[in-house]
């Protein structure tokens, strides 16, 4: 079957009672894990085996393999997989082939979408869900900061709530993990609250939106050749996660993709993006920033840039060791490709 963003919370006790297989897609990977992990505690508790969809690719039978594999304590199993695009489509289609029904499998799929070759296998099944994720709007996030905030003991103002989802570049995992800092910092508890203020904020959540990497990641897509060696050395010295500063990329592209969605045909972007900053889909400080992203990248250039992000993923998953390496040549390309 298939559910909507909006209307996944109140299926989500169903599926997990229906379903074995769990499709989890879309540009907003946060809120696809995020989904993954809310299944994941609906189910019942077992070992939880992790898969790349890499290996998948390679070796298409070794999911349906897990999945009728037996715990080594003879516990129950969870099957979760991280794939890129399509690559777990052949992996899929065996998984269903078996006539065993096996553990519940759940997959989160960076770069795909709910009309993917995956999502199109399962979309008419009962026994499976299919859930496509977009980028969320500050206004909600902040929202959904000020309840994880309740729900810890930690009193926040919505200037204080914006100030996180911003620093997180909305990412409903870090924020999480900046209201859990935060309440830990305070001492505070459901049954001892305490108020945070920005002092509070500045001692322990992160200073700018994804931790540093906004610079770099403007500064490629920006097409700024000029300063690319500078920020690709700071790269190197600060040891900043290749897999995390590519999210930073694919979150900024996602967003770009649903403001080339809303500026449709109109010709002047300038007021267009001014809109946007006036609305607060758009940080005051990216304002410029993305202007000229927004510029260069559009219509069949923002796809082919969608898909190359999605290759560099899948590739640094599949080797680890060198993914320094390997992301350093891509963003080089990309900031090349920009300044054309």
């Amino acid at each position: 079957m298939k559910a909507t963003q909006k209307n996944f919370a109140g299926l989500a006790q169903k599926a997990a009672r229906d379903c074995r297989l769990f499709y989890f897609c879309g540009p907003d990977e946060a809120g696809a894990s995020d989904a993954a992990a809310k299944i994941a505690s609906l189910l019942p508790a077992g070992e939880k085996v992790e898969l790349a969809g890499s290996d998948l690719r390679r070796d298409p039978v070794r999911l349906a393999d897990e999945a009728r594999s037996t715990s080594l304590f003879g516990d129950r199993r969870q099957i979760h997989v991280r794939s890129a695009g399509d690559e777990v489509h052949d992996a899929v289609e065996t998984l269903l082939a078996s006539p065993v029904d096996g553990w519940p499998v759940l997959i989160v799929a960076t770069s795909a979408t709910d009309k993917s070759r995956v999502a199109k296998l399962l979309a008419d099944r009962g026994d499976a869900l299919v859930v496509m994720f977009h980028p969320p709007e500050l206004r909600s996030i902040a929202g959904a900061v000020r309840d994880w905030a309740d729900t810890a003991g930690v009193r926040l103002n919505s200037e204080l709530a914006e100030r996180i989802a911003r620093s997180t570049a909305l990412d409903t995992r870090m924020a999480r993990s900046e209201i859990e800092k935060l309440a830990l910092y305070l001492d505070a508890s459901p049954q001892a609250p305490r108020s945070a203020d920005a002092a509070a904020l500045d001692a322990v959540c992160a200073q700018s939106e994804d931790d540093g990497m906004s610079s770099l990641v403007n500064a490629v897509l920006g097409g700024n050749t000029a300063r690319l060696a500078g920020e690709l050395a700071r790269f190197a010295e600060q040891e900043m996660n290749p897999v995390g500063l590519l999210l930073a990329f694919e979150r900024r592209c996602a967003q770009l993709a649903a403001l080339a969605g809303r500026l449709g045909n109109r010709s002047d972007t300038v007021a267009f993006v001014e809109e946007e900053t006036a609305a607060r889909r758009i940080f005051f400080r990216d304002k410029a920033d993305i202007l000229v992203q927004l510029k260069r990248w559009r219509g069949a250039r923002l796809e082919r840039l969608v898909a190359r992000l999605a290759g560099l993923h899948a590739a640094l998953l599949a080797d680890s060791r060198n993914a320094p390496l390997i992301l350093t040549q891509g963003l080089t390309e990309i900031a090349r490709a920009a300044a054309r």
